[in-house]
């Protein structure tokens, strides 16, 4: 399973990723300013906010342990590998005879 989020703006250090009662919650804060000068005119524009999202999880993710997330300029990838069920082949059951 892979998630990919576009978070412009936004620090790695900023965003937080867990698994909580079977959901993958991606939440942070965006913090960005921009300032533009120019000869006529100054201006100075501040964007800031809390984000939250959650995923629910298929049941085939028993090891949260191997999720992997990296983030490169402003785009979040993370990688959820799912356990494949292993399907019981027919067994033939002996029966004794005491």
């Amino acid at each position: 399973m892979f998630f990919k989020t576009e978070l412009p703006g936004t620090k790695k250090e900023d965003i937080d990723i867990k698994v909580e009662q079977g959901r993958l919650v991606i939440s942070g804060e965006t913090k960005r300013s921009e300032e533009v000068k120019e000869e006529n005119y100054f201006r100075v524009g501040r964007q800031y906010g809390r984000f939250q999202r959650a995923f629910p999880l298929p049941e085939g993710v028993e090891d949260t342990g191997q999720i992997k997330a990296s983030f490169k300029n402003g785009i979040l990838k993370i990688v959820v590998p799912l356990q494949k069920a292993i399907k019981e082949k027919e067994k033939a059951i002996e029966i004794k005879v005491e």
